[in-house]
Formats: C-alpha cells, structure tokens, sequence
C-alpha cells in the first residue's frame, strides 16, 4: 500500500486529556516521522498544548488517526498532505 507523508497540527486545551493523547501516539508510533511539543502558559487562563506530528502512512492510517485524536475532549486536530 502507497504511503504518504502528512503534518497533523494538534491544539490541547484540556490537558487532562493528555494522558490519552499520548497513548494513542504511541500506537501510531511506527509511522511517525517526528514530533515537537510546545507548552504555551499565557492563553487566557488555560494552558494550551501545541503538537506537530509528521508522520508518512497509508492514507487510511493518517485518517484513522486523525478521527481518533479529534474525538478526543478538548484536543483539535487538522492534517496537511505532501503533494
């Protein structure tokens, strides 16, 4: 199955979420290319999480996943695909 290389941006805005947050990203940890978390502690009066995941997949896994982590409370995520 052809792979595809994708950037998933996720928005944590309910950190009490992150435990499973988390796990789900190990799971998908075979296909992750690279991850970078940012910390950002003066959104209003929450703490917000920035995570950029890039990730190269069959198009099935990166959608799979992607409806996974939206499905989560409080987290919001979006793909871009290469080409």
């Amino acid at each position: 199955m052809e792979t595809r290389i994708a950037l998933i941006g996720i928005i944590v805005t309910d950190v009490t979420n992150s435990n499973e947050l988390n796990s789900l990203l190990s799971g998908y940890g075979q296909y992750i290319i690279g991850r970078m978390g940012i910390p950002h502690h003066h959104y209003g009066d929450s703490e917000v999480a920035i995570i950029s995941i890039a990730i190269e997949a069959p198009q099935n896994v990166i959608s799979a996943l992607s409806g996974k982590l939206g499905m989560l409370n409080g987290i919001s995520a979006k793909v871009l695909y290469a080409g």
